[in-house]
């Protein structure tokens, strides 16, 4: 037992110090950082050795009780700045994802759905001007490769703001948006009711690589909050500006690489395991063959939402 609580203890600690501490007091350094110099005297680095040879030589320090105390309230205080920026993190996650039905998201709406039509347009009249070139082997159409180039950029430009045209303010809400309409589009049942039971369903494996993508978007939405601290930050030292934009950068790329694989994880789930899913609730029987047919997914869903 003894060596178990050590394990258990070691991991605990480890993951304490990686996800509160850590941050945490790298913020707090800036933040004593930035209150001695300031904006006048950002890049004094005289003043700042100064002062902390002034807080050595404070005869406090050398009680063990003192410095034991102080240590102490920097951990917590380290501690209480990452757990602020955790429930940060979780509003900004809701803020990717919301519905946009205040005026400032419709807005934002409707400028990025104009923007796909734009893009979506310039692909068609660039699929519409393709000059074929012969015929290929097994009846293969041959088309000049900088044709077939620049259809791709523009179909990745387009896919950038959207894979189908935006009903979201924000690119993330777009991503699940579009997952959602696929699954339907296929299998004609609604994912926000069927994916609660179909998680209970999924096999270990499945769940541990959704759960490790959903972690991925939370740590990148924690690192956006970190971003808001340091913004924050410059209005008294402005180098901690450059720490908000680094940290604002990085969590959009990350956050959008985890929703983008947390998106097709889902989908995968219901391509993989929705017969299953119906097949336990007892609208296929076991050994009906075929996949999972557009009216066994709107029996699902009329099932789940138990008449609504």
């Amino acid at each position: 037992m003894n060596p178990l609580l050590a394990t258990l203890g070691g991991k605990l600690t480890e993951r304490w110090l990686n996800l509160l501490v850590l941050p945490g007091a790298l913020f707090l350094a800036a933040a004593a950082v930035g209150g001695t110099l300031g904006q006048r005297h950002w890049a004094d680095v005289d003043r700042l050795r100064g002062t902390l040879d002034d807080l050595a030589g404070r005869p406090a320090l050398d009680r063990t009780g003192t410095a034991a105390l102080l240590v102490a309230l920097v951990l917590l205080t380290a501690t209480a700045a990452s757990l602020t920026a955790q429930c940060v993190g979780g509003a900004v996650e809701r803020y990717w994802l919301r519905p946009g039905r205040d005026p400032l998201s419709r807005a934002l709406t409707g400028r990025r759905a104009r923007r796909w039509r734009e893009r979506d347009t310039e692909v068609t009249e660039a699929v519409g001007r393709i000059t074929y070139t012969g015929d290929g082997p097994d009846g293969a159409v041959l088309v000049p490769g900088g044709t077939l180039a620049r259809i791709q950029d523009l179909t990745e430009a387009r896919d950038r703001i959207a894979l189908r045209e935006p009903s979201r303010p924000t690119w993330y809400g777009d991503r699940m948006q579009a997952a959602a309409d696929r699954v339907e589009a296929a299998y004609g049942v609604d994912l926000a009711v069927l994916w609660p039971r179909l998680w209970l369903v999924l096999p270990e494996p499945a769940v541990r690589q959704i759960q490790s993508a959903h972690d991925s978007f939370g740590a990148a939405a924690r690192l956006a909050a970190w971003a808001v601290g340091y913004a924050l930050l410059a209005c008294w030292w402005w180098p901690a500006a450059l720490a908000a934009v680094g940290c604002a950068a990085v969590a959009r790329s990350r956050g959008r690489g985890a929703l983008d694989a947390l998106a097709g994880l889902i989908e995968a789930a219901v391509d993989v395991h929705g017969r299953e899913l119906a097949t336990r609730i007892g609208l296929l029987a076991p050994e009906t063959p075929g996949r999972l047919a557009p009216d066994t997914g709107d029996g699902m869903s009329a099932v789940f939402r138990k008449a609504e």
